[in-house]
């Protein structure tokens, strides 16, 4: 398609992605993790807590992937008709979009839906890339606050739109497994950035747009 470019993802900052675990790296990683298991009570001489330490370390490995980015994150496209006025260009929101992250407190799951929303100027991005661009940051140690806002980061970097917003719901395993062992509720966060707070009616926009895939109103009001 004519006009379409590829923007480089970049990793936190400038880092490069991890390497691989070695050997050395990965067998002292299963002997500590065998310690503390063991401590804990679980039996690594059973059936099922023999090879339990290597299934655990290659577990994080895998749920923390986010940190090695992806290629494929930030595809863009121009805007269909880009001399029509700002409050009639395309507004976009993609959602939910699930997740399961780790919570850098206690590493324990944080699992949710993620909506993204934002007023293109010049550029779209591929609608998938938003689910890559939700999936690579959560899938690392992170919380849910900051989730938003690297989401939000990642997206007006890329495609320098006029609003960004980002709302995330999400249950945090931190508080339902131990502590208040709370197990129904849910933790919203919304971030907005550009237009949508310069502009109600286009944050309200958005809330009723997530209002309505949630099936729970409440953000809107």
């Amino acid at each position: 398609m004519k006009g379409k470019r590829s923007i480089k993802y970049r990793t936190l900052g400038d880092k490069k992605a991890r390497k691989p675990l070695t050997e050395d790296e990965r067998a002292k990683f299963e002997r500590y993790a065998g310690e503390i298991f063991s401590r804990m009570g679980l039996d690594l001489n059973s059936p099922g807590g023999r090879d339990t330490p290597r299934r655990w370390v290659g577990a994080l490995w895998d749920m923390t992937e986010g940190y090695d980015g992806d290629p494929k994150i930030s595809t863009l496209f121009p805007v269909e008709g880009p001399v029509c006025p700002d409050e009639e260009k395309t507004h976009i929101v993609e959602g939910p979009i699930r997740f399961t992250g780790l919570c850098e407190h206690h590493v324990l799951p944080i699992r949710g839906s993620v909506w993204v929303g934002y007023l293109a100027a010049e550029n779209l991005i591929g609608i998938s890339k938003l689910t890559r661009i939700a999936r690579v940051y959560s899938k690392r140690f992170t919380s849910q606050e900051r989730l938003c806002h690297d989401i939000a980061n990642e997206l007006t970097k890329d495609v320098k739109p006029r609003g960004v917003a980002v709302y995330i719901e999400a249950e945090h395993f931190c508080t339902q497994a131990r502590g208040v062992r709370e197990l129904s509720s849910r933790t919203g966060t919304l971030v907005m950035r550009g237009a949508y707070n310069e502009k109600p009616l286009l944050s309200q926009e958005f809330r009723l747009m997530v209002d309505r895939r949630t099936g729970a109103p409440g953000l809107a009001a």
